[in-house]
């Protein structure tokens, strides 16, 4: 049958034909040498771990392939992952959007992708560049039809058509957290000889720990050895413009799950070999260093930026390299979301010296009992010597409720211990950084102030980001300002938070009710009306909030009254997934006071509907801790 696109050429005179023939030869190889032009891509990736590498400075690691890299090649100093878990840290990677701003921040959620936006390889693709992933994935966003030429522990560049410029990711899990407590394990570096940071406790359980994380870096780094050595025998390292990173920090607690620089500094090292110097930075020398301020959000835009693609303008991080290269940031923006059955809000901001961290649950501790880090035993012990008072301040903190406010500096005070947020000294520094983080809550219209239920009930039929950008059905600002009022604990704001109590807008009533809990006693007594009537609210958000206040901080009658709601949410046969979850979350913070309701825990069902099987296990999770902490 004739090929449809020949089908209405007319017959030639063989003259014709050949120079015809000519002719495509010609464009076919004219777009053969185009193609020739440019650079094959290699991503080696690494999971858990901190810039602890030679190459930066480190001299109790053994990472010989990182530093050989970086000596022919450039390390980035100051490097965010914006999200301090891999779900949400690798979900801003493949998007180029702050995960707070297309509601997919929660540790293993699963969202719809933002209306005609594509993933960053759909790009490379469509513009004939070979993607593979080999192999994980664990973004919260529903991908945009197909992403990768092949995502599989057997994807591999080696498998494009000749000449077809590749993307290949290539992922080690060595460093992962789940393997700094595998046990048995053969030590290679000496325990003894580990730095311990400031926030942890020195005990033998916690050597072990750091010295098998440096253990599992080595390994990391042997894998990205043998992913080099492929390219260099294929006779490819002059055509691949090569980077090493990490997916955030240091699987250890308070680094792994915490939005300061020990959560989210990553290791960023970048080879683009001679033959395309026009796409390296001003800054770039051999070993040498970059002091540019670059974060996940920007690797999509510069990998287009590379493969010269002109990012598009909806993508909110900035290239650092390549013919599309912008004027570097002058901050880096992470965020903390629900890490698993627990939920928390926090984001964080620097300018590279300076950490602002502004946690909008000053009530929850930082410590919550995600049960995964309680596998680690570290963490174990350190909530050990927390419960029997054998911490030092800097230890204690993160077993303790939170100040709205955090500020770090970096240059005197590495590991983030102490907090200047309230020192004269520093009160510029403070407003500086605080008026960047609002700038940035106002740009990218963080849906992270919705309760997680109702993300999907205001976005149903469409995405969160579209829903995040139509003030009819997100009223930013509005939700925004009574979430600063109420979780900054100024006394003043109390009238404003009793007014927005009986606004239209769930989110707004939420956050108010939220203020009251937040102020402990205090906040009870100044609302103790308004809040027994919250209980009757339209939003089991607010229903919750309310109860947990009058149950932690009223009388018996008050204590009767908010179990009753909070049992009944508790259900999963007759409530959605995300209430029954911020009723468990709000059971679990009444301590003994819950101990009425432990029949009705032993009773609730551990199985219900969920939007997508990652929801699935954090009822189950909520259930078993509850039961054992209340027998």
């Amino acid at each position: 049958m004739l090929n449809p696109v020949f089908r209405h050429l007319r017959p030639c005179r063989p003259s014709t034909v050949l120079a015809g023939v000519l002719l495509m030869m010609m464009l076919g190889s004219a777009v053969h040498a185009h193609a020739a032009e440019r650079p094959n891509i290699l991503w080696i990736t690494s999971e858990d771990h901190g810039p602890h590498a030679g190459c930066y400075g480190d001299r109790y690691a053994t990472t010989p392939n990182m530093d050989g890299l970086a000596a022919k090649g450039m390390i980035y100093a100051r490097v965010w992952s914006c999200a301090p878990v891999c779900a949400p840290a690798r979900t801003t990677l493949i998007s180029g959007l702050f995960p707070p701003s297309t509601g997919a921040e929660h540790m293993r959620s699963m969202v719809p992708y933002p209306s005609g936006k594509k993933m960053y390889p759909q790009y490379l693709r469509e513009a004939g560049y070979y993607c593979t992933n080999n192999s994980k994935t664990d973004y919260n966003l529903q991908e945009p039809g197909r992403v990768w030429d092949e995502s599989s522990p057997r994807a591999h560049w080696r498998n494009r058509k000749a000449g077809q410029p590749f993307l290949a990711v290539f992922n080690s899990a060595r460093s992962h957290e789940s393997q700094i407590r595998k046990r048995p394990h053969t030590p290679v570096h000496d325990p003894a000889r580990v730095r311990i940071p400031a926030y942890h406790p020195d005990t033998p359980e916690v050597r072990q720990d750091w010295a098998q994380y440096y253990d599992q870096v080595s390994e990391a780094d042997a894998d990205a050895g043998r992913r080099l050595r492929e390219i260099e025998q294929s006779g490819l390292a002059d055509e691949t413009i090569v980077f090493y990173y990490a997916d955030h920090g240091p699987g250890m607690p308070r680094c792994k799950r915490w939005p300061g620089n020990s959560g989210l500094q990553v290791p960023l090292i970048v080879y683009i070999p001679e033959r395309f110097r026009d796409l390296r930075p001003p800054e770039y020398r051999a070993g040498g260093k970059s002091d540019r301020l670059v974060s996940f959000v920007d690797f999509a835009p510069t990998v287009l930026s590379l493969a010269g693609i002109r990012p598009p303008d909806w993508m909110q991080g900035q290239a650092f390299l390549g013919v599309y290269r912008q004027a570097p940031p002058s901050f880096l923006y992470g965020f903390r979301g629900r890490m698993d059955e627990r939920y928390d809000l926090a984001r964080s901001v620097t300018d590279g010296r300076y950490v602002y961290v502004r946690n909008y649950l000053p009530q929850k501790i930082a410590g919550q009992h995600v049960n995964y880090m309680f596998e680690t035993p570290t963490t174990r012990v350190w909530k050990r010597l927390h419960d029997e008072g054998r911490l030092t301040p800097a230890q204690d903190r993160f077993w303790n409720t939170k100040e709205p406010e955090e500020l770090y500096d970096l240059q005197s005070d590495p590991d983030e211990v102490n907090n200047l947020a309230r020192s004269p000294a520093c009160r510029d520094v403070l407003a500086r950084l605080r008026q960047a983080h609002r700038d940035w809550e106002i740009r990218i219209r963080d849906v992270g102030f919705l309760p997680e239920g109702e993300i999907f009930a205001r976005s149903r039929g469409g995405s969160p980001y579209d829903m995040g950008h139509d003030d009819r059905r997100y009223p930013f600002r509005r939700v925004f300002e009574t979430a600063e009022a109420a979780s900054m604990l100024d006394a003043e704001a109390i009238p404003t938070l009793k007014h927005s109590l009986k606004v239209d807008d769930s989110a707004v009533r939420y956050w108010a009710a939220l203020g009251f809990l937040m102020r402990g006693e205090p906040g009870l007594h100044a609302a103790h009306e308004e809040l027994v009537g919250a209980l009757g609210d339209g939003s089991p958000y607010v229903r919750i909030v309310a109860a947990e206040a009058l149950a932690r901080f009223g009388d018996p009658a008050d204590l009767q009254r908010g179990l009753a709601v909070l049992g009944g949410l508790a259900d999963w046969s007759r409530n959605d997934v995300f209430t029954v979850m911020a009723a468990l979350n709000a059971i679990g913070e009444l301590g003994s006071k819950a101990r009425p309701l432990r029949d009705t825990i032993s009773r609730l069902v551990t199985s219900g509907p969920v939007p997508h099987p990652r929801y699935a296990d954090f009822v189950p999770r909520l259930i078993a801790d509850l039961k054992e902490t209340l027998r």
